[in-house]
């Protein structure tokens, strides 16, 4: 379980520290390249509070991290007794942080040497809530520079406005966690955990719950992490029951997207996101087991039933043909028509 010791810092926390989180399971191949990264930060006068949450590993996870004690004073290692999974790491990881300013990064990515010290300097100078940033995809030898859609750089932006647009991509479709920091007083007020049931797809859900509350955010050019892709074990190559996550995370995005308050794009927006996540799947679902399968397709119908009917209407009419065909012979399968 996790630790139960009390965390210090006041609620907007300790001024000057950047605490940062790591979710890691079995991760002995990469966990030193991540710890590497960090006591190699320049952190302009700055300190760091590094959060190692070991989520019941089963390898040296927890004994390689705990070897960078001396190159970082402000590491702390809290373990799991059993593997609770990605969201209740972050949260733990939340639940300990005592720095002003919160980041994340995965146990298999890391971090150029300036990173933290631009990420805070842009916290600073701007006054926002949190700010968001570019990154480097890595394959094997290759580098790919990804970048946020958001083009206007450095100034400050609402991220309530830019949920939209509909159809192109926006920075509501840029969920990486790892990609930029936030103020601990903010998360606390806006989006304070994860959704602990989440195994994937749990990014979405916070991110959106994060933008549809905070006030302010700015994105950086500051593309200095590191994203290791095509890892051996990763969530998004295993094609078992924790890729039907999305389901939930869509049904409480969808619920928050058009509520009373929300503006009318948003449900729009979450809808196209909940297209393209279910045809993705249903397009490789012949990699699931049988059982899996039939699960699929019965959830993605039945959240479509459950969803407003003009807006699911609304939104079917603007997809292309083959993924309009798919998501619409689902709908009729529920109710029990001949599509």
């Amino acid at each position: 379980m996790p630790s139960t010791s009390t965390p210090t810092g006041s609620a907007s926390g300790v001024p000057g520290l950047i605490s940062v989180i790591i979710p890691a399971l079995d991760q002995q191949d990469f966990i030193a390249d991540a710890l590497a990264s960090l006591a190699n930060q320049q952190l302009g006068g700055r300190e760091l509070e590094v959060l190692l949450i070991d989520d019941a590993s089963t390898d040296a996870t927890a004994v390689l991290g705990a070897g960078f004690g001396a190159q970082l004073p402000g590491l702390r290692i809290i373990s799991h007794g059993t593997t609770l999974g990605v969201s209740a790491a972050r949260n733990t990881g939340l639940e300990h942080a005592t720095g002003e300013f919160i980041a994340f990064l995965d146990p298999d990515d890391w971090m150029g040497p300036e990173q933290l010290r631009l990420l805070a300097q842009g916290l600073e100078d701007l006054g926002v809530d949190f700010v968001r940033c570019d990154h480097v995809r890595v394959s094997g030898t290759k580098r790919e520079l990804h970048r946020a859609p958001q083009a206007r750089r450095n100034t400050t932006l609402d991220p309530v406005q830019d949920i939209a647009p509909i159809h192109t991509a926006s920075m509501i479709d840029y969920p990486f966690v790892w990609a930029g920091m936030y103020r601990t007083d903010v998360l606390a007020a806006a989006a304070p955990r994860f959704k602990d049931s989440l195994r994937t797809c749990e990014d979405r859900e916070w991110f959106w719950r994060l933008c549809l509350n905070a006030e302010s955010y700015a994105v950086l050019d500051a593309p200095g992490i590191f994203y290791r892709r095509g890892v051996p074990g990763s969530l998004t190559g295993i094609f078992d029951e924790r890729q039907l996550d999305f389901l939930p995370a869509y049904a409480s995005i969808l619920s928050m997207a058009t509520e009373g308050c929300a503006e009318a794009g948003h449900g729009a927006k979450a809808m196209r996101q909940f297209f393209a996540i279910a045809c993705h799947h249903l397009a490789r679902s012949e990699q699931f087991t049988p059982a899996l399968r039939t699960r699929l397709r019965g959830g993605t119908a039945k959240l479509l039933a459950e969803s407003p009917a003009e807006l699911v209407a609304r939104s079917l009419d603007q997809l292309d043909a083959p993924r309009r065909k798919i998501l619409t012979g689902l709908r009729a399968s529920l109710s029990g028509q001949v599509a």
